[in-house]
Protein backbone atom coordinates (compact mmCIF):
# COMPACT_ATOMS: atom_id res chain seq x y z
CA UNK A 1 0.00 0.00 0.00
CA UNK A 2 1.32 3.29 -1.10
CA UNK A 3 0.68 5.72 1.73
CA UNK A 4 0.15 9.21 0.83
CA UNK A 5 0.01 13.06 2.32
CA UNK A 6 -1.27 15.53 0.67
CA UNK A 7 -0.38 19.40 1.35
CA UNK A 8 -2.18 22.07 -0.26
CA UNK A 9 -3.83 25.03 1.13
CA UNK A 10 -6.99 24.53 -0.58
CA UNK A 11 -9.27 22.47 1.13
CA UNK A 12 -11.23 21.80 -2.44
CA UNK A 13 -7.80 20.79 -4.21
CA UNK A 14 -7.28 18.30 -1.49
CA UNK A 15 -11.06 17.03 -1.41
CA UNK A 16 -10.61 16.34 -5.47
CA UNK A 17 -7.00 14.45 -5.17
CA UNK A 18 -8.34 12.45 -2.13
CA UNK A 19 -11.43 11.53 -4.59
CA UNK A 20 -9.12 10.85 -7.05
CA UNK A 21 -6.69 8.90 -5.14
CA UNK A 22 -9.70 6.87 -3.67
CA UNK A 23 -10.13 5.21 -6.88
CA UNK A 24 -6.80 3.29 -6.92
CA UNK A 25 -7.28 0.30 -4.48
CA UNK A 26 -3.10 0.33 -4.15
CA UNK A 27 -3.11 4.18 -2.65
CA UNK A 28 -4.07 5.84 0.68
CA UNK A 29 -4.22 9.26 1.70
CA UNK A 30 -2.93 8.74 5.82
CA UNK A 31 -3.08 12.63 6.60
CA UNK A 32 -3.41 16.16 4.82
CA UNK A 33 -2.09 19.53 5.38
CA UNK A 34 -2.27 22.73 4.40
CA UNK A 35 0.94 24.94 5.49
CA UNK A 36 4.30 23.65 6.29
CA UNK A 37 3.70 23.37 10.22
CA UNK A 38 0.91 21.19 9.29
CA UNK A 39 2.54 19.09 6.89
CA UNK A 40 5.62 18.31 10.00
CA UNK A 41 2.63 17.28 12.20
CA UNK A 42 1.31 15.32 9.96
CA UNK A 43 4.44 13.01 9.33
CA UNK A 44 4.26 12.83 13.05
CA UNK A 45 0.77 11.25 13.38
CA UNK A 46 0.87 9.68 9.72
CA UNK A 47 2.93 6.96 7.89
CA UNK A 48 3.99 8.65 4.36
CA UNK A 49 5.64 7.19 1.28
CA UNK A 50 4.60 10.01 -0.85
CA UNK A 51 4.36 13.70 0.16
CA UNK A 52 1.80 15.39 -2.65
CA UNK A 53 3.21 19.02 -2.48
CA UNK A 54 2.01 22.16 -4.20
CA UNK A 55 4.56 25.43 -4.61
CA UNK A 56 2.14 27.81 -3.27
CA UNK A 57 1.07 27.48 0.99
CA UNK A 58 1.25 30.30 3.30
CA UNK A 59 4.19 31.02 5.18
CA UNK A 60 7.17 28.63 4.04
CA UNK A 61 6.29 27.64 0.17
CA UNK A 62 6.72 24.18 -1.34
CA UNK A 63 10.47 24.17 -2.39
CA UNK A 64 10.88 25.21 1.41
CA UNK A 65 9.23 22.17 2.67
CA UNK A 66 11.06 20.41 0.03
CA UNK A 67 14.30 21.62 1.04
CA UNK A 68 13.75 20.60 4.47
CA UNK A 69 12.98 16.72 3.40
CA UNK A 70 16.02 16.87 1.35
CA UNK A 71 18.09 18.28 4.03
CA UNK A 72 16.79 16.14 6.79
CA UNK A 73 17.64 12.90 4.28
CA UNK A 74 14.24 12.19 4.37
CA UNK A 75 12.89 8.80 2.40
CA UNK A 76 9.76 10.31 2.03
CA UNK A 77 9.43 10.78 -2.42
CA UNK A 78 8.07 14.04 -3.35
CA UNK A 79 5.40 14.46 -6.47
CA UNK A 80 5.07 18.79 -6.70
CA UNK A 81 1.08 18.99 -8.20
CA UNK A 82 1.00 22.61 -8.86
CA UNK A 83 -1.44 24.85 -10.79
CA UNK A 84 1.84 26.74 -12.43
CA UNK A 85 2.89 26.07 -15.94
CA UNK A 86 5.26 23.06 -16.50
CA UNK A 87 7.97 25.37 -18.71
CA UNK A 88 8.54 27.75 -15.36
CA UNK A 89 8.63 25.27 -12.48
CA UNK A 90 9.21 21.80 -13.45
CA UNK A 91 12.53 21.85 -13.62
CA UNK A 92 13.39 24.16 -11.18
CA UNK A 93 11.01 21.53 -8.70
CA UNK A 94 13.16 18.67 -10.20
CA UNK A 95 16.70 20.34 -9.33
CA UNK A 96 15.36 20.69 -5.83
CA UNK A 97 14.69 17.19 -5.55
CA UNK A 98 11.26 16.76 -6.50
CA UNK A 99 10.65 12.99 -8.06
CA UNK A 100 7.82 14.60 -9.97
CA UNK A 101 6.10 17.37 -11.39
CA UNK A 102 2.46 17.30 -12.47
CA UNK A 103 -0.23 20.46 -13.02
CA UNK A 104 -3.64 20.28 -11.56
CA UNK A 105 -5.15 21.22 -14.70
CA UNK A 106 -3.90 17.54 -16.07
CA UNK A 107 -5.57 14.15 -16.84
CA UNK A 108 -6.80 13.06 -13.41
CA UNK A 109 -5.55 9.57 -14.51
CA UNK A 110 -1.77 10.76 -14.63
CA UNK A 111 -2.04 11.94 -10.58
CA UNK A 112 -2.97 7.73 -9.92
CA UNK A 113 0.40 7.11 -12.59
CA UNK A 114 2.27 9.74 -10.91
CA UNK A 115 1.86 8.39 -7.35
CA UNK A 116 2.70 4.99 -8.22
CA UNK A 117 6.16 6.27 -10.43
CA UNK A 118 7.17 7.79 -7.69
CA UNK A 119 6.92 5.73 -4.68
CA UNK A 120 8.89 3.01 -6.90
CA UNK A 121 11.83 5.18 -6.60
CA UNK A 122 11.63 6.85 -10.22
CA UNK A 123 10.61 10.10 -11.47
CA UNK A 124 7.64 11.21 -13.16
CA UNK A 125 7.26 13.96 -15.80
CA UNK A 126 4.99 14.50 -18.46
CA UNK A 127 6.44 14.28 -22.33
CA UNK A 128 6.43 18.18 -22.48
CA UNK A 129 8.88 18.63 -19.25
CA UNK A 130 11.02 15.49 -20.78
CA UNK A 131 11.52 17.61 -24.24
CA UNK A 132 12.54 20.87 -22.18
CA UNK A 133 15.06 18.76 -19.81
CA UNK A 134 16.81 17.51 -22.72
CA UNK A 135 17.16 20.74 -24.24
CA UNK A 136 18.59 21.82 -21.05
CA UNK A 137 21.03 19.95 -21.55
CA UNK A 138 22.74 21.87 -24.29
CA UNK A 139 22.56 25.31 -22.45
CA UNK A 140 24.58 25.34 -19.41
CA UNK A 141 22.97 28.18 -17.57
CA UNK A 142 19.45 29.36 -17.27
CA UNK A 143 19.36 32.66 -18.61
CA UNK A 144 16.03 33.80 -17.62
CA UNK A 145 16.54 36.39 -15.50
CA UNK A 146 13.67 35.42 -12.57
CA UNK A 147 15.93 31.74 -12.44
CA UNK A 148 18.00 33.67 -9.95
CA UNK A 149 15.30 34.65 -7.78
CA UNK A 150 14.70 33.06 -4.78
CA UNK A 151 12.17 30.85 -3.19
CA UNK A 152 10.95 33.84 -1.64
CA UNK A 153 11.65 36.64 -4.08
CA UNK A 154 9.92 34.30 -6.56
CA UNK A 155 6.49 34.20 -4.03
CA UNK A 156 6.69 37.65 -3.84
CA UNK A 157 7.18 38.36 -7.68
CA UNK A 158 3.69 35.76 -8.29
CA UNK A 159 1.67 38.28 -5.76
CA UNK A 160 2.66 41.06 -7.11
CA UNK A 161 1.54 40.06 -10.41
CA UNK A 162 -1.39 38.64 -9.68
CA UNK A 163 -2.69 41.98 -8.11
CA UNK A 164 -2.16 41.97 -4.37
CA UNK A 165 -0.84 44.51 -2.11
CA UNK A 166 2.37 44.32 -0.02
CA UNK A 167 0.02 44.42 3.02
CA UNK A 168 -1.92 41.04 1.67
CA UNK A 169 1.07 39.81 0.87
CA UNK A 170 2.66 39.90 4.17
CA UNK A 171 -0.27 38.37 5.58
CA UNK A 172 -0.71 34.98 3.35
CA UNK A 173 3.29 34.75 3.70
CA UNK A 174 3.15 35.64 7.45
CA UNK A 175 5.58 37.37 7.31
CA UNK A 176 6.30 41.39 8.19
CA UNK A 177 5.63 44.04 5.59
CA UNK A 178 8.88 45.22 5.77
CA UNK A 179 10.38 42.23 4.94
CA UNK A 180 8.17 41.41 1.98
CA UNK A 181 8.87 45.23 0.94
CA UNK A 182 12.80 44.11 0.79
CA UNK A 183 11.98 41.03 -1.16
CA UNK A 184 10.19 43.37 -3.56
CA UNK A 185 13.27 45.66 -4.09
CA UNK A 186 15.14 42.32 -4.69
CA UNK A 187 13.03 41.42 -7.29
CA UNK A 188 13.53 44.54 -9.01
CA UNK A 189 16.86 45.09 -9.12
CA UNK A 190 17.24 41.35 -9.86
CA UNK A 191 14.82 41.59 -12.98
CA UNK A 192 16.56 45.02 -13.90
CA UNK A 193 12.72 46.61 -13.05
CA UNK A 194 11.42 49.86 -11.49
CA UNK A 195 8.39 49.48 -10.53
CA UNK A 196 4.81 46.79 -9.67
CA UNK A 197 3.76 47.49 -13.20
CA UNK A 198 6.72 46.05 -15.25
CA UNK A 199 6.68 43.20 -12.57
CA UNK A 200 3.27 42.15 -13.58
CA UNK A 201 4.59 42.91 -17.52
CA UNK A 202 7.58 40.62 -16.55
CA UNK A 203 5.59 37.88 -15.43
CA UNK A 204 3.03 37.57 -18.06
CA UNK A 205 5.49 37.83 -20.98
CA UNK A 206 7.44 34.97 -19.49
CA UNK A 207 4.49 32.97 -18.51
CA UNK A 208 4.87 33.35 -14.39
CA UNK A 209 0.80 33.87 -14.56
Amino acid sequence: MIRVILCDDHAMIRRGIRDTLAEAVDIQVTGEAGSYAEVREAFRLHPCDVLLLDINLPGRGGLEVLASLREADSPIKVLMVSMYPEDQYAIRCLKAGAQGYLNKAGDPADLITAVRTVAQGKKFISPAVAQMLVENLNTPENTSLHASLSERELQTLLKIASGKRLSDIAQELMLSPKTVSVYRSRVLEKLKLANNSELTVYAIRNGLV
